[in-house]
């Protein structure tokens, strides 16, 4: 069992009784742990830190049988405090009281359970020593607002305590002026409008978002199609007047225009769309790997100069690369 386990993790093994049969797996290792609750367990479970005959098991809901033996392995605490490390930036604009990143793709943005290092903000305390405002927490420091992780493109963050308050106040007020690309499946109809749709917490999925009738925090979305890719596709430009969780991923989804290549969401390919391209379209669509969403222009009043400031992203290799293999695709 050695070598599927962290030396820096405690290991605690439990066997099941005949008592105990039939009862869900992470209901029965917290029964029998002192000091794990069952929301603790189910997220071992999820991360891959509980074994059974020496092979993971992610089943939460998995009924255990007599004489079965589980081993749990449970990391060691992280430090609260995230540590620089040195992660290559793409810095757009940076002052001594502003910086705003070009964020890759794949970076998450601050440490979180299953992310611990190698995010934004690691990258950030060693780009910037530690003159990030301290109001957004040791994990989370001059952090404003968040992008997804496989969502590229630009991040504000503030330097001091007095910035982060004025951005903070324009996030707020919707005063920050915030422009997405998206490909989405199919051709948004009417070709610009906006969305005025609430979103919260899926009843069925916790981990997605949706649309509510009722509940939920107002969203709205302003649309607009750039380019047309046939019937197949379309570029659309994304405004935010507000900044819910995976609100265009989300808001589109709720049109029937699920973005390209996003795993939550359905921005798989269906067997409508895939009659309708090439089988190297479908191959560079595969090989997409997240949503086709970037963060593409941020517009901010600055917190001590007061000059508004309009940043611009190019679109990355990866976005254009799809663009180019849909585009030609509806040539032919």
């Amino acid at each position: 069992m050695s070598k599927h386990l962290n030396a820096s993790s405690t290991c605690t093994t439990i066997r099941v009784y005949p008592c105990d049969e039939g009862e869900r797996l992470d209901r029965f290792i917290s029964k029998a742990s002192d000091y794990l609750s069952r929301s603790r367990v189910k997220s071992l479970i999820e991360s891959g830190q509980v074994y059974r005959n020496g092979k993971k098991i992610n089943e939460p809901s998995y009924r255990v049988k007599s004489n079965e033996i589980f081993i749990i392995s449970t990391p060691a605490p992280s430090s609260p405090v995230p540590e620089p490390e040195d992660i290559p930036l793409a810095v757009v604009y940076e002052d001594k009281d502003v910086i705003v990143v070009d964020k890759p793709a794949g970076l998450v943005i601050h440490p979180a359970p299953g992310h611990v290092n190698g995010t934004l903000v690691n990258a950030l305390l060693a780009h910037c020593g530690h003159s990030l405002s301290g109001i957004g927490g040791l994990r989370r420091p001059g952090i404003v607002h968040r992008i997804d992780k496989d969502t590229s493109g630009l991040v504000v963050v503030a330097k001091n305590d007095q910035s982060h308050n004025s951005l903070a106040k324009q996030f707020e007020d919707h005063s920050i002026k915030r422009n997405y690309s998206a490909i989405v499946w199919g051709i948004p109809r009417p070709k610009e409008g906006f969305i005025d749709a609430n979103i919260g917490r899926s009843g069925r999925d916790r981990k997605k978002m949706t649309v509510l009738k009722s509940g939920g925090k107002q969203a709205i979305t302003r649309y607009k199609v750039q380019k047309r890719f046939g019937d197949a596709a379309a570029l659309i430009d994304c405004e935010l007047s507000t900044g819910r969780t995976h609100q265009i991923r989300v808001h589109m989804l709720s049109m029937g225009h699920p973005l390209l290549g996003d795993p939550k969401y359905g921005g798989k390919l269906t067997q409508a769309r895939r009659m309708s391209l090439e089988n190297d379209t479908l191959m560079e669509i595969r090989r997409f790997p997240r949503q086709a969403l970037h963060a593409r222009s941020l517009g901010f009043v600055h917190p001590k100069t007061l000059e508004l400031l309009v940043l611009q992203s190019r679109l990355p290799r990866d976005f254009c690369s799809l663009i180019k293999a849909v585009e030609t695709a509806n040539n032919h």
